[in-house]
């Protein structure tokens, strides 16, 4: 089982409440559970709005558009802690909100989604087609959804 550091921030002055900050550490817990990495890791998460998931997503991807979430994979191994570092995860709690009600799950099951399905980036999955990636990312979100909140709520993204 894999030991957790998560650093959080958020940002534009908001405050980041503890029930949020344990959403998402459970959530990308599951996802190490699930894909059995072992050893320590390190997740870095930033919490921001339509207007500073854009700014990022111009800058590094140069994608001129507001999204749910960004993902940065490191995966390395910082020699001086010996943890795995995961990388980034950029976090639209604006867009979260708006989604969660869009398909009628909420607030915190989007964000619970958004947390697997950027876990799940930085571990290597991607989505860039229609094929055999894609379902096999959307088949491991199930499951680690499947865990967190076995009502069965379907996800959409």
């Amino acid at each position: 089982m894999a030991k957790l550091k998560m650093r959080l921030r958020c940002e534009n002055g908001r405050k980041c409440p503890l029930s949020l900050r344990l959403r998402i550490k459970r959530a990308a817990k599951a996802v190490l559970d699930i894909e059995e990495v072992d050893g320590p890791c390190e997740l870095s998460v930033l919490l921001t709005d339509d207007a500073g998931i854009h700014a990022i997503n111009k800058e590094f991807r140069d994608v001129d558009r507001p999204t749910d979430v960004l993902s940065f994979p490191m995966g390395d191994t910082d020699p001086r802690t010996g943890r795995y570092l995961l990388g980034d995860m950029v976090l639209n709690v604006d867009r979260a909100a708006a989604q969660g009600t869009e398909y009628g799950h909420g607030a915190a099951h989007e964000i619970s989604y958004l947390t697997v399905h950027s876990v799940l980036h930085l571990l290597g999955y991607d989505h860039v087609d229609e094929g055999e990636q894609k379902r096999a990312m959307r088949a491991r979100e199930k499951l680690v959804m499947a865990k967190l909140e076995p009502r069965g709520i379907e996800t959409e993204s």
